[in-house]
């Protein structure tokens, strides 16, 4: 599994494609067309996946997609806003004015 540096760039494109996606299964309505919303769904998962790197969390929300009154929820977009959480807190931070270790 390659590891993914979280950029500026990287969180802007995962949050757009959450935030769109969240957006068309409200505006489909909780009934859908056929299989648009699985087809979003799809969509969203490798295309976040992509941009911020796979988590475990985004198995939970691709398969609560599939209820048919959750896909109201947006449940992408609070998927990537905790997925983004925990990264940061697992980076380290990065090296302030003066505290470069030449070797």
């Amino acid at each position: 599994m390659r590891t993914v540096v979280l950029t500026r760039t990287r969180i802007r494109i995962a949050y757009a494609v959450a935030i769109a996606v969240d957006v068309c299964q409200w505006v489909l309505g909780p009934v859908g067309w056929a299989f648009a919303d699985e087809a979003l769904d799809v969509l969203a998962a490798g295309s976040i996946s992509w941009a911020i790197g796979f988590h475990p969390l985004l198995l939970p929300a691709f398969l609560l997609e599939f209820l048919p009154i959750a896909d109201l929820l947006p449940t992408w977009t609070g998927c990537v806003a905790l997925v983004v959480m925990l990264r940061r807190r697992k980076e380290p931070p990065p090296p302030g004015p003066g505290e470069v270790i030449d070797i």
